[in-house]
């Protein structure tokens, strides 16, 4: 069923939900404790298949690959519902599995589906693990530790801002590291994780991050020009728009607002560049870093403090009812759980065991 070829121990099939076909890897026995692995962007469910055979003994390993990546059936995202359709799809999974329970695993955009989920099926969710989330707040466009939008029209986020060449590399399915600032493979390896680390599965994780579907409607997703800096806001297609704040925005409180709030994990890497307070792919950083032209300056435009806003969101939480730990872990970048996979599975597996 694959088309990236599996490791022993993990098998995969399609599974027909209501809402779209969906490719599903799984490990451990069938009747275990489920535990759904929710990957990020650009990116495939290939990336959890070492943490899925890790898990202790009576659990059940299930990892779909998210519309638009890798062998599950393409239908577009309605970015307007922020990570409503990706969390949708996860429940509809769940519920053609007939798992009524399970736990929830989320790494990167895989995190704000987590974040959605809690929005919308809390009930639902035995515990939830945040491997480096997005921000609750969503990515770009927001200035301060409680998510305050910097422009009216959240220009600064969306698809705009996804690199053409990037995309057009993905669709060419390109694993060279000709023009690395463009390459693939020299992206994933200078930011999905801390150099000079590199996994063993180099190669099925570059087919994971290529199996991306690029197209208009996808991968980058449209855009709307914009008179506020940096001149483009969201459009409403695509996993890159429904990131924007612009469609999260009634998320969090939902979160904290929800009866049931089950516990949380949260896992990131110290030198993460892609989720941090000064991360590499925000504008305000490229702006204050002299990257991107005519930055208004830090009064306007400062680079979004992710961290400290997922930090920030979780406290809430905790006084709301609901509890959290944070670990970080030293020298790890944006992949905790294949960076420093023995430090992520006892924290990880003492928090599904705990739970």
């Amino acid at each position: 069923m694959s088309t990236i070829p599996l490791l022993p121990g993990i098998t995969s099939r399609m599974v027909d939900t209501p809402r779209l076909r969906q490719h599903v890897r799984f490990s451990g026995p069938e009747d275990g404790v489920p535990v759904l692995f929710i990957h990020g962007n650009n990116s495939s469910a290939t990336f959890w298949e070492e943490t899925m055979l890790a898990l202790p003994a009576g659990f059940r390993g299930i990892a779909p690959d998210l519309r638009g990546y890798g062998d599950t059936e393409f239908k577009p995202v309605d970015a307007t519902r922020g990570c409503g359709d990706f969390a949708d799809d996860v429940l509809a999974l769940a519920d053609t599995l007939g798992i009524e329970r399970f736990h929830v695993v989320g790494h990167s955009l895989g995190g704000v589906v987590a974040w959605a989920l809690m929005a919308t099926a809390p009930e639902r969710l035995i515990s939830v693990t945040l491997a480096a989330p997005g921000s609750p707040y969503g990515f770009g466009g927001t200035r301060d530790l409680d998510g305050t939008p910097i422009w009216p029209d959240f220009a600064g986020s969306g698809a705009g801002l996804v690199s053409q060449e990037f995309a057009q590399r993905e669709a060419a399915q390109d694993r060279s590291e000709e023009n690395p600032q463009s390459a693939p493979r020299v992206v994933m390896n200078t930011y999905y994780w801390k150099p000079p680390f590199r996994p063993t599965r180099e190669e099925e994780l570059l087919s994971g991050l290529l199996s991306i579907k690029v197209r208009p409607d996808h991968h980058p997703g449209d855009l709307t020009p914009s008179e506020n800096w940096p001149g483009v806001a969201p459009g409403v297609l695509g996993p890159n728009n429904a990131l924007s704040p612009k469609y999260l925005g009634e998320m969090p409180g939902r979160i904290l607002a929800a009866a049931a709030k089950p516990p949380v994990l949260w896992v990131h890497g110290a030198d993460d560049q892609i989720v941090s307070d000064m991360s590499l792919f925000d504008v305000g950083t490229l702006g204050k870093l002299g990257v991107l032209p005519d930055w208004p300056g830090e009064e306007v435009y400062p680079p979004q403090p992710m961290v400290g806003q997922i930090r920030r969101f979780l406290e809430r939480y905790a006084t709301a009812g609901g509890r959290f730990r944070e670990l970080q872990l030293a020298d790890c970048g944006h992949t905790p759980y294949l960076e420093k996979p023995e430090e992520f599975n006892a924290a990880f597996h003492a928090h599904l065991q705990g739970a």
